[in-house]
This record gives C-alpha cells, sequence and structure tokens, in this order.
C-alpha cells in the first residue's frame, strides 16, 4: 500500500479503488488506494515470488487431489524423491491422504493412478493469493484473472 501511495503522489499512478483508510498529513487527506493503474512503465525495484511450498501447491492445485479430485491434505512428489524426483514444480502436486497412502514410493503409473493435468509453475497472479493468505481484497479480483474454482477459496 506504501508503494502505490507514492506512486499516485508523485504523479506515476492513478488511483482505480479506495480500501477505506484515509492517510492524514497536516493539511492532506488521503484515501488509502487498493487498486492503481500506472501512468507509464515504473521499474519495479523487488520482484518477490513465493517459492515452491505446500501453500503454494496446494493454491495451485485449487486445493484438490490431482488423482482423484478431493479436498488435498497432502503435498506428493509424482516421482518420489527416492527415485531420483526432483523437488520442482513440475514433479509436486496437491493430494488427498488416501491417495498419496497408495502410492507411497511408487509411480502413479505403477499403480494405474492418472494426474488430472499435468503440473506446471503456477500463473503469475497465484503469487499474490499465496503472498495474502487466502483473503484477497474483492476489488482486485477483475484484475487478476485468477481461475473461477480459485476464487471459491478466497475468504
Amino acid at each position: 500500500m506504501r508503494r502505490a501511495l507514492v506512486l499516485a503522489l508523485k504523479g506515476k499512478a492513478e488511483v482505480l479503488h479506495h480500501n477505506g483508510i484515509v492517510f492524514r498529513s497536516e493539511s492532506l487527506e488521503i484515501p488509502g488506494p487498493s487498486v492503481v493503474r500506472l501512468n507509464y512503465f515504473v521499474k519495479v525495484p523487488l520482484r518477490a515470488r513465493a517459492s515452491l511450498s505446500r501453500r503454494a501447491v496446494f493454491v495451485r492445485d485449487n486445493f484438490e487431489c490431482q488423482y482423484c479430485g478431493r479436498p488435498a491434505e497432502n503435498v506428493d512428489h509424482v516421482v518420489p524423491r527416492s527415485r531420483g524426483g526432483e523437488h520442482t514444480w513440475e514433479n509436486v502436486v496437491a493430494s488427498c491422504r488416501p491417495c498419496n497412502s497408495r502410492k507411497e514410493n511408487k509411480a502413479p503409473s505403477d499403480l494405474g493412478m492418472r494426474l488430472r493435468g499435468a503440473p506446471r509453475a503456477p500463473h503469475e497472479s497465484v503469487w499474490i493469493v499465496v503472498a495474502a493468505d487466502r483473503h484477497i481484497d474483492p476489488t482486485w479480483h477483475q484484475y487478476l484473472r485468477l481461475p473461477e474454482k480459485l476464487s471459491a477459496h478466497l475468504v
């Protein structure tokens, strides 16, 4: 919010939505920006991204088991680490306890299990959901272009 406020004060951004917070000084009263639109390109000093984590995998996979579709409770390595699988976005999926226990340290194909989709690094907007700890300002939805299923998990 601080960066958005500074950009708006410097004329580098236009405030599209306010969040209800008001910043006051001796002679100025400014509504806190919730959504801003840049007037021109502004270099981002640091682009922080969430790392591969349990929460990030759940958000990417919509909190659903990637083998059966039930609510996910665990994170599973498709190619088990004991068999040389890496801890990467392309090898980690959300899974329910029964599927995770059934699979153990085997490949899904050994058990006739199939993934519902190929695991890959998530869309950039998913990082915002991971960082926001499930609460996303409703005014952001139209700008984030999140999958509809994911929006249901945003309290």
